[in-house]
Protein backbone atom coordinates (compact mmCIF):
# COMPACT_ATOMS: atom_id res chain seq x y z
CA UNK A 1 0.00 0.00 0.00
CA UNK A 2 1.56 3.55 -0.89
CA UNK A 3 2.11 6.18 1.67
CA UNK A 4 0.11 8.93 1.95
CA UNK A 5 -2.83 7.38 0.26
CA UNK A 6 -6.49 7.74 1.56
CA UNK A 7 -6.28 3.80 1.91
CA UNK A 8 -3.30 4.36 3.78
CA UNK A 9 -4.84 6.54 6.56
CA UNK A 10 -7.99 4.52 6.64
CA UNK A 11 -6.27 1.57 7.55
CA UNK A 12 -4.37 2.94 10.34
CA UNK A 13 -7.67 5.20 11.38
CA UNK A 14 -9.81 1.77 11.35
CA UNK A 15 -6.61 0.09 13.67
CA UNK A 16 -7.33 2.74 16.02
CA UNK A 17 -5.18 5.80 15.01
CA UNK A 18 -6.68 9.18 16.07
CA UNK A 19 -3.99 11.03 15.13
CA UNK A 20 -2.31 11.08 11.58
CA UNK A 21 0.95 12.51 10.36
CA UNK A 22 1.56 13.43 6.72
CA UNK A 23 3.60 16.42 5.02
CA UNK A 24 2.00 18.56 2.27
CA UNK A 25 2.62 20.17 -1.07
CA UNK A 26 0.90 22.78 -2.95
CA UNK A 27 -0.14 22.22 -6.69
CA UNK A 28 0.37 24.70 -9.32
CA UNK A 29 -2.85 25.96 -8.84
CA UNK A 30 -3.03 26.07 -4.81
CA UNK A 31 -4.65 22.69 -4.10
CA UNK A 32 -2.90 21.10 -1.07
CA UNK A 33 -1.79 17.09 -1.49
CA UNK A 34 -0.61 15.23 1.12
CA UNK A 35 2.92 13.66 0.21
CA UNK A 36 6.46 13.85 1.44
CA UNK A 37 8.40 14.38 -1.78
CA UNK A 38 8.44 17.79 -3.46
CA UNK A 39 8.33 15.70 -6.49
CA UNK A 40 6.83 12.25 -7.97
CA UNK A 41 9.88 10.47 -9.03
CA UNK A 42 10.86 8.48 -5.81
CA UNK A 43 6.58 7.05 -5.68
CA UNK A 44 4.98 7.74 -9.64
CA UNK A 45 8.14 7.56 -11.80
CA UNK A 46 7.35 10.71 -13.01
CA UNK A 47 10.14 13.67 -12.87
CA UNK A 48 7.35 16.29 -12.44
CA UNK A 49 6.58 18.43 -9.21
CA UNK A 50 4.02 18.59 -7.92
CA UNK A 51 4.06 22.31 -7.97
CA UNK A 52 4.61 22.13 -11.57
CA UNK A 53 1.28 20.37 -12.37
CA UNK A 54 -2.70 21.09 -11.11
CA UNK A 55 -4.45 19.47 -9.21
CA UNK A 56 -6.69 17.61 -11.59
CA UNK A 57 -3.60 16.47 -13.41
CA UNK A 58 -2.57 15.06 -9.86
CA UNK A 59 -5.74 13.40 -8.92
CA UNK A 60 -4.81 11.30 -12.54
CA UNK A 61 -1.62 9.81 -11.63
CA UNK A 62 -1.40 6.22 -10.47
CA UNK A 63 1.46 5.88 -7.37
CA UNK A 64 4.05 3.37 -8.22
CA UNK A 65 3.27 0.77 -4.85
CA UNK A 66 -0.74 1.68 -5.86
CA UNK A 67 -3.46 4.36 -5.28
CA UNK A 68 -3.43 8.18 -5.80
CA UNK A 69 -2.26 11.27 -3.95
CA UNK A 70 -5.40 12.31 -1.74
CA UNK A 71 -5.97 16.08 -1.43
CA UNK A 72 -6.12 17.42 1.93
CA UNK A 73 -9.63 18.30 1.88
CA UNK A 74 -10.15 14.91 0.76
CA UNK A 75 -8.45 13.20 4.03
CA UNK A 76 -10.66 15.36 6.10
CA UNK A 77 -13.73 14.55 4.68
CA UNK A 78 -13.09 10.98 4.54
CA UNK A 79 -12.25 10.80 8.32
CA UNK A 80 -13.94 13.13 10.07
CA UNK A 81 -12.78 12.20 13.76
CA UNK A 82 -9.84 12.39 13.02
CA UNK A 83 -7.10 14.86 13.96
CA UNK A 84 -3.77 16.03 11.47
CA UNK A 85 -0.01 16.71 12.39
CA UNK A 86 0.83 18.55 9.23
CA UNK A 87 3.94 19.36 7.91
CA UNK A 88 4.34 22.46 5.45
CA UNK A 89 6.64 21.29 3.56
CA UNK A 90 7.71 24.45 1.29
CA UNK A 91 6.96 28.35 1.39
CA UNK A 92 4.49 28.53 -1.21
CA UNK A 93 2.45 25.88 0.46
CA UNK A 94 1.63 28.38 3.33
CA UNK A 95 -0.82 30.63 1.86
CA UNK A 96 -3.22 27.69 0.85
CA UNK A 97 -2.58 26.02 4.08
CA UNK A 98 -3.71 28.91 5.90
CA UNK A 99 -6.81 28.84 3.21
CA UNK A 100 -7.55 25.55 3.92
CA UNK A 101 -7.32 25.34 7.56
CA UNK A 102 -10.40 28.04 7.24
CA UNK A 103 -12.70 27.02 4.62
CA UNK A 104 -12.34 23.69 6.70
CA UNK A 105 -12.95 24.70 10.00
CA UNK A 106 -10.40 22.71 11.05
CA UNK A 107 -8.38 24.63 13.81
CA UNK A 108 -8.72 22.41 16.71
CA UNK A 109 -8.25 19.03 14.35
CA UNK A 110 -4.91 20.74 13.32
CA UNK A 111 -1.08 20.68 14.70
CA UNK A 112 1.22 22.39 12.14
CA UNK A 113 4.40 21.43 11.86
CA UNK A 114 7.80 22.28 10.10
CA UNK A 115 11.32 22.33 10.37
CA UNK A 116 11.51 26.36 9.64
CA UNK A 117 10.61 28.53 12.27
CA UNK A 118 9.81 31.28 10.06
CA UNK A 119 6.90 29.01 7.55
CA UNK A 120 5.96 28.31 10.98
CA UNK A 121 5.83 32.40 12.08
CA UNK A 122 3.92 33.00 8.60
CA UNK A 123 1.28 30.48 9.67
CA UNK A 124 0.65 31.41 13.08
CA UNK A 125 -0.15 35.05 12.97
CA UNK A 126 -2.90 34.64 10.53
CA UNK A 127 -3.93 31.40 12.41
CA UNK A 128 -4.17 32.19 16.45
CA UNK A 129 -5.52 29.37 18.77
CA UNK A 130 -3.86 26.79 15.95
CA UNK A 131 -1.63 24.60 17.62
CA UNK A 132 1.90 24.33 16.40
CA UNK A 133 5.28 21.95 17.11
CA UNK A 134 8.67 23.73 17.52
CA UNK A 135 10.68 24.49 14.03
CA UNK A 136 14.17 23.11 14.41
CA UNK A 137 15.68 26.94 16.01
CA UNK A 138 12.79 26.35 18.30
CA UNK A 139 13.73 23.00 19.51
CA UNK A 140 17.31 23.68 19.99
CA UNK A 141 16.43 26.88 21.85
CA UNK A 142 14.58 24.65 24.33
CA UNK A 143 17.25 21.96 24.67
CA UNK A 144 19.67 24.92 25.66
CA UNK A 145 17.32 24.98 28.56
CA UNK A 146 19.33 22.40 30.49
CA UNK A 147 22.62 24.45 30.16
CA UNK A 148 23.86 25.82 33.56
CA UNK A 149 22.25 29.24 34.21
CA UNK A 150 19.65 28.98 31.30
CA UNK A 151 16.25 29.34 32.09
CA UNK A 152 13.83 25.55 31.74
CA UNK A 153 12.35 26.79 28.70
CA UNK A 154 15.42 28.16 27.15
CA UNK A 155 17.05 31.34 26.72
CA UNK A 156 13.78 32.82 24.61
CA UNK A 157 9.84 32.58 25.09
CA UNK A 158 7.95 30.63 24.27
CA UNK A 159 6.20 31.30 20.59
CA UNK A 160 2.23 31.68 21.01
CA UNK A 161 0.56 28.96 20.11
CA UNK A 162 3.33 26.11 20.23
CA UNK A 163 2.20 23.20 22.07
CA UNK A 164 4.65 20.69 21.02
CA UNK A 165 8.28 19.59 20.34
CA UNK A 166 8.24 17.31 17.78
CA UNK A 167 12.03 15.83 18.00
CA UNK A 168 14.21 12.74 16.97
CA UNK A 169 15.91 10.63 19.65
CA UNK A 170 19.18 11.73 18.81
CA UNK A 171 20.59 14.78 16.55
CA UNK A 172 24.61 13.70 15.37
CA UNK A 173 24.85 11.28 18.09
CA UNK A 174 24.14 13.29 20.78
CA UNK A 175 20.82 12.56 22.81
CA UNK A 176 17.61 14.75 22.24
CA UNK A 177 15.21 12.95 24.11
CA UNK A 178 16.27 12.55 27.92
CA UNK A 179 14.36 12.46 31.62
CA UNK A 180 15.21 16.29 32.25
CA UNK A 181 14.44 17.10 28.26
CA UNK A 182 10.79 15.55 28.47
CA UNK A 183 10.29 16.39 32.37
CA UNK A 184 11.42 20.33 31.21
CA UNK A 185 8.91 19.60 27.99
CA UNK A 186 6.29 19.00 30.86
CA UNK A 187 6.69 21.71 33.38
CA UNK A 188 6.93 24.27 30.07
CA UNK A 189 3.18 22.58 29.35
CA UNK A 190 4.82 21.01 25.95
CA UNK A 191 3.98 17.64 24.77
CA UNK A 192 7.01 15.77 23.25
CA UNK A 193 6.38 14.07 19.95
CA UNK A 194 9.62 11.49 18.62
CA UNK A 195 9.94 11.05 14.97
CA UNK A 196 10.41 8.55 12.89
CA UNK A 197 10.60 4.95 15.35
CA UNK A 198 9.33 1.91 14.10
CA UNK A 199 11.47 -0.57 16.06
CA UNK A 200 9.91 -1.95 19.36
CA UNK A 201 12.59 -1.62 21.58
CA UNK A 202 12.99 2.37 20.79
CA UNK A 203 9.23 2.83 21.41
CA UNK A 204 9.54 0.95 24.71
CA UNK A 205 12.23 3.30 25.92
CA UNK A 206 10.84 6.08 24.84
CA UNK A 207 7.46 5.25 26.86
CA UNK A 208 9.08 4.24 30.07
CA UNK A 209 10.62 8.55 29.08
CA UNK A 210 6.91 9.41 29.29
CA UNK A 211 6.68 10.57 26.17
CA UNK A 212 3.22 11.83 24.76
CA UNK A 213 3.33 10.67 20.78
CA UNK A 214 5.39 8.56 18.96
CA UNK A 215 5.76 9.04 15.04
CA UNK A 216 5.71 5.72 13.42
CA UNK A 217 5.20 4.34 9.57
CA UNK A 218 4.38 0.65 11.77
CA UNK A 219 0.91 1.24 13.41
CA UNK A 220 0.38 -2.41 14.11
CA UNK A 221 4.10 -2.03 16.24
CA UNK A 222 3.13 1.02 17.24
CA UNK A 223 -0.38 0.26 18.99
CA UNK A 224 0.99 -2.86 20.20
CA UNK A 225 3.65 -1.62 22.61
CA UNK A 226 1.21 1.48 23.71
CA UNK A 227 -1.40 -1.35 24.89
CA UNK A 228 1.44 -3.56 26.30
CA UNK A 229 2.66 -0.20 28.05
CA UNK A 230 -0.54 1.12 29.45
Amino acid sequence: MSENTLEAFTTAHRAGVRWMETDVHASADGVLFAAHDADLTRIADRSHRIRDLNARELDSIELLAGGRLPRLTALFESLPDTAWNIDVKAAHSIAPMIRAIRSLGAEERIRLASFSSSTLRRLREPLPGVRSSAGVLESALFAAGGLPGVADSGPCPLPVGLDALQVPMSFKGVPVVTEDFVSRAHHSGLQVHVWTINDAASMRMLLDLDVDGIVTDDVSVGLHELTAWT
